[in-house]
């Protein structure tokens, strides 16, 4: 019964996605075409503050979870608006 608890060692580098200056890749990909085109559409730098600023966030984010933007893509993806959503509150699988 007191025996010690077994332990594993776990390579956590071969389980976690690609990231970049601390979100995944493909966030930071998004966020940087998001940054360009606001650029472009307002030619203005203060966009550039908010793409940082949103890049911060991102950060925050990924801390707890590192696939929460991946998880949340499919779950876009996957789970679109029943028409009865107001009635049951709730989403459904696409078959």
């Amino acid at each position: 019964m007191d025996e010690p608890l077994r332990r594993d060692t776990l390579f956590v580098a071969l389980t976690r996605p690609q990231m970049f200056a601390g979100v995944t890749y493909t966030f930071f990909i998004i966020n940087t075409i998001i940054a360009v085109e606001l650029f472009l559409i307002f030619r203005a730098w203060w966009v550039l503050l908010i793409a940082v600023a949103i890049h911060g966030v991102g950060m925050l984010l990924s801390l707890r979870d590192p696939r929460i933007f991946d998880l949340w893509i499919t779950r876009v993806r996957n789970c679109p608006r029943v028409k009865n959503h107001k009635v049951w509150k709730c989403n459904s699988y696409r078959p």
